[in-house]
């Protein structure tokens, strides 16, 4: 099993659309902050326990990720403190981070950090067989009725693969 170490948007995406247990499909231990589960998993009410029940692992920080994280935080001024946190354990493990906030996927790549989103997720389960196209098409017209408000994902991408799997059904 592979470490992914979490940040907040992309389970927000997928409680949106009521599809929590997606990701929790693939091979991963998706890790996150303890701090990051109770200060920013709060709405729903209940997401944080939703996740932990799913499968989310709380990550203890070492000495190192704190000190790279506040680093983080002096050299990046759009990641928040939980984002540079995210940040800090995926440098520090070598592991790939999910996060589909720009400022702080552009900070990932700056660091050598391997990003995966709420896209790649939904990608990947479809690669795997472990989703229908008919359930891949359903997440992503769900995200495109959604996206702009809570949901902000890249429209053309959303739109691309639903007009690439549609005609199939």
């Amino acid at each position: 099993m592979e470490y992914i170490s979490s940040d907040t948007n992309v389970w927000l995406d997928f409680s949106l659309i009521d599809r929590l247990d997606l990701p929790f499909l693939l091979p991963y231990i998706y890790l996150m902050n303890n701090d990051a589960i109770e200060d920013e998993l709060l709405s729903p009410p209940g997401l944080n326990k939703r996740l932990i029940d799913l499968g989310l692992k709380k990550a203890e920080l070492s000495e190192e990720e704190f000190y790279l994280a506040i680093e983080y935080s002096r050299r990046f001024k759009k990641p928040s403190r939980y984002d540079c946190v995210a940040l800090a354990i995926a440098k520090i493990r070598g592991i790939t981070l999910l996060t589909g906030d720009g400022p702080l996927r552009k900070a990932a790549i700056s660091e050598g950090v391997s990003v995966m989103g709420t896209i790649g997720i939904l990608d990947q389960l479809l690669s795997e067989n472990l989703i229908s196209t008919s359930v891949y098409v359903e997440c992503f017209k769900a995200f495109d009725d959604l996206n702009g408000g809570k949901i902000r994902l890249p429209k053309a991408e959303i739109q691309n693969r639903i007009k690439k799997f549609d005609n199939t059904l």
